[in-house]
């Protein structure tokens, strides 16, 4: 396996540890962007994974959020944004409201998926976004995009299918009680979108995700291990737990 030089993977011994140093990297971008562009475009996910993250985030120092604006990575379609599953809703309780956010545009899952696509790529294509924070799905998907991902298209947001396997890990996770009560549908940003941020902050705890972490580090680049795409962008931080890394070789830690 070759990575590019701008990807550094970073091994830390359990979750916090990981969450905080996240934090202090997305942080460091953030205030990087406000200080060169007077403001800072960001991508956020959502899931299990990344509560700690976004907690230490949002407690990070000196950080002038009225300067950030937050676009929103996937969404269920048909969702309302009061379930409990709703990433909407996550975004407001886990990050929006703590920080304070005022400029944030999130996807609106019960509207008509292709204009809610084409409405929010318009605005998110107007300008680069400065960091992404991206999670890897037990199936190795990259935002929403399951396997067989489209590594080509070029629309910033994309209505997809989801398979069988993410809409397990949904459940779980303990967003959903069972299969049938998960989504198929969901609007997702694309993989060319995400590669598109400057920097990406990818935040990859637990075991569950040891396997994926493996196949999408040291398998092929291939739209069957989506994001395995990460490989290929110039500066990303890819953040571990020991046990999330367990089935890593050790000279791919390096």
């Amino acid at each position: 396996m070759t990575r590019p030089t701008g990807m550094r993977v970073s091994v830390f011994p359990d979750q916090l540890t990981l969450a905080r140093a996240a934090a202090r990297e997305a942080a460091s971008r953030i205030r990087a962007a406000i200080a060169v562009r007077g403001r800072a475009r960001i991508v956020a996910a959502t899931g299990t994974s990344q509560i700690a993250f976004l907690e230490q985030l949002t407690r990070e120092p000196d950080l002038d959020w009225s300067k950030v604006e937050l676009f929103h990575l996937d969404e269920y379609v048909g969702l309302p944004d009061d379930h409990p599953a709703s990433f909407r809703k996550y975004l407001r309780e886990r990050l929006i409201q703590p920080a304070g956010i005022v400029r944030f545009r999130l996807i609106d899952g019960c509207g008509d998926p292709d204009a809610v696509c084409e409405e929010l790529g318009r605005m998110l294509a107007a300008q680069p976004i400065d960091v992404a924070f991206v999670g890897i799905g037990e199936n190795g998907h990259l935002a929403f995009n399951d396997p067989p991902a489209d590594f080509e298209t070029e629309r910033p947001y994309i209505v997809v299918r989801l398979d069988d396997a993410c809409r397990r890990q949904q459940v779980g996770e303990g967003w959903f009680k069972a299969i049938d009560e998960v989504p198929e549908r969901a609007i997702s940003m694309s993989i060319r979108q995400i590669l598109k941020a400057r920097a990406i902050v990818a935040v990859v705890p637990e075991s569950r995700k040891a396997a994926a972490v493996r196949t999408c580090l040291e398998g092929d680049v291939s739209p069957m291990a989506p994001a395995s795409i990460l490989r290929t962008h110039d500066d990303i931080m890819l953040c571990l737990d020991t046990e999330s890394a367990a089935l890593l070789r050790r000279e791919h830690l390096a």
